[in-house]
């Protein structure tokens, strides 16, 4: 079992992943062909089982029936004004010529999942915030925004579009690689005050909310991609540590982060309150629906 209901009289679809290689794209490939769905992977450069997709020119979507886009340069690192550039750049002008592609096809596939991130919000303080929400403040905030309206010629176009607003990425591997060893050596803590609100998600159900878009019409403009109810990072950090059966008492002064991060540090002490009205209401069945249930996936891996 893949962990998504098997629906045997859904239409099968042929779906192109741009993105394919990365953790997400990985396991939405995994559960997608568990399915019965046909995944057909890009890359920029020639790969065996891969369609090219390289600047300059359309990629071949032709006879696809959806496209997910995944493809960004990641956040992490420090934020140079290079890195800046290429942060807002590759999310950008990639999913412009993802759309470009997408309506130059003369059998044009009928939706796309665009992934954006719940940094659209910027630092939503103590307040909850939902897919009706206004865009925050902030470099992210202003990324996503942008990332997000490169889009809009495909919806002008008649295509559905996703808006998948994903938030902090849980599970083995991805991310987490990084945090793990930390906190399986007992040197895990908090960060800063620990108060500021985090919304998470296994990548099992962000790969799994998007093939549940693609397979449910109704489900257009953005989806925040979160668990049902964040939590504060202090909680975050004492369910990670009893997970792995180690202690958690090393805090991370705000100083200490902002003087090694800058800017970077906003993302880890920002609050970000963020409801999955869209998911919850039209009852995507969350896999992981808790921190419990998502680092009990970690425990023995």
């Amino acid at each position: 079992m893949c962990g998504i209901c098997c629906h045997m009289n859904l239409p099968r679809l042929r779906i192109g992943v741009i993105g394919a290689s990365g953790y997400v794209g990985q396991q939405l490939a995994a559960i997608a062909s568990a399915r019965g769905h046909a995944v057909t992977p890009f890359s920029r450069s020639v790969r065996p089982g891969y369609r090219l997709m390289e600047p300059g020119s359309y990629a071949d979507f032709n006879g696809l029936d959806a496209i997910v886009n995944l493809a960004g340069e990641p956040v992490m690192g420090l934020w140079t004004e290079s890195k800046r550039r290429s942060i807002l750049e590759s999310r950008v002008r990639g999913t412009a010529r993802v759309v470009d592609s997408l309506l130059a096809a003369p059998d044009r596939p009928r939706v796309l999942v665009n992934a954006s991130a719940i940094g659209y919000y910027g630092d939503t303080g103590e307040q909850p915030v939902t897919e009706d929400s206004p865009a925050g403040a902030g470099f992210l905030a202003a990324t996503c925004k942008s990332w997000e309206s490169a889009a809009e010629p495909a919806v002008r176009a008649g295509v559905r579009v996703v808006r998948l607003r994903i938030g902090f990425v849980v599970g083995p591997g991805g991310g987490m690689s990084l945090m793990l060893p930390i906190f399986r050596l007992g040197l895990g803590g908090k960060l800063g005050n620990g108060h500021q609100w985090m919304s998470c998600i296994h990548v099992g159900d962000v790969a799994g909310m998007i093939l549940w878009c693609l397979e449910n019409e109704a489900i257009s403009g953005p989806v925040n991609a979160v668990m049902p109810e964040p939590v504060r990072n202090a909680d975050f950090t004492r369910e990670l540590a009893a997970a792995l059966h180690r202690p958690a008492f090393l805090p991370v002064p705000a100083f200490a982060l902002r003087l090694a991060l800058g800017d970077l540090s906003r993302v880890m002490l920002d609050s970000a309150r963020v409801v999955p009205n869209v998911a919850v209401s039209q009852h995507y069945p969350f896999v992981f629906p808790t921190l419990h249930a998502a680092f009990a996936s970690l425990s023995t891996k």
